[in-house]
């Protein structure tokens, strides 16, 4: 398995979607946690305190919106590149 800690200006390792974090929830324990739990395919992990990514899952996200609506607005931004639209709570 592939992980690497969530930063606002990396881009992940997807073919069809990239997920963003700002610094705010990649570096909450809370949110970390609550992302953990939602994500349905396991893009998000919680780590030391912080949100970790699942490089090789992020292809498998299913764009349900749910780590959205568990993050500030802006939190996470899910990026379809296959059409460059975004999915993101404002």
């Amino acid at each position: 398995m592939t992980e690497r800690r969530a930063t606002s200006d990396e881009r992940l390792d997807g073919v069809f979607i990239d997920v963003y974090v700002s610094d705010e929830v990649a570096n909450d324990p809370e949110l970390a946690r609550r992302l953990e739990e939602v994500c349905p395919v396991d893009i998000f992990r919680a780590a030391d305190g912080k949100v970790v990514t699942v490089a090789e899952n992020l292809d498998e996200c299913v764009l349900c919106e749910l780590c959205l609506e568990e993050v500030p607005a802006g939190g996470v931004v899910v990026k379809k590149l296959y059409d460059g639209t975004e999915l993101r709570r404002s």
